[in-house]
């Protein structure tokens, strides 16, 4: 049988200790730095998508541009810390905008699918991840 060791360097031990009791509120910033990223992805991605390469003139309102938002972090009953970026309801017209993000992203009988949600995941990636551990750095710094 091996024996294994890990040793950390004291420093981030010491960091991590410190950091107990202020989990909840540093996840919830890093958590909130990397949705600021998505949303803003997601509005570009939305922006470009509306309205283009359709047979009729655009109707759009840009209510649902508007209606995209940050959730607040919340924790779930398993203690995991969650945040949502979407859509706020409801649409003036009737129909649920995620019905109507939906239907862009999709498409439906004649109108062809802008997979807007999918291309800003794809670009956000990278940039969500650095944004999150850029700000977990900033915040371990403070203690």
């Amino acid at each position: 049988m091996a024996d294994v060791e890990i040793r950390m360097p004291t420093e981030l031990l010491e960091r991590l200790s410190k950091l107990g009791s202020r989990q909840d509120e540093i996840s919830a910033r890093v958590l909130e730095a990397g949705a600021e990223v998505l949303e803003a992805k997601m509005r570009s991605s939305l922006a470009a998508a509306v309205g283009k390469d359709t047979k009729y003139e655009s109707r759009s309102t840009g209510e649902l541009l508007g209606a995209l938002g940050t959730s607040p972090v919340l924790v779930d009953r398993n203690g995991n810390s969650n945040i949502k970026v979407g859509f706020s309801e409801p649409h003036s017209g009737g129909v649920s905008n995620a019905k109507l993000a939906s239907i862009i992203e999709y498409g439906k009988y004649g109108q062809q699918p802008k997979p807007f949600r999918k291309r800003a995941r794809a670009a956000a990636k990278a940039p969500v991840r650095n944004a999150m551990m850029a700000k977990l750095e900033e915040e371990l710094s403070k203690i």
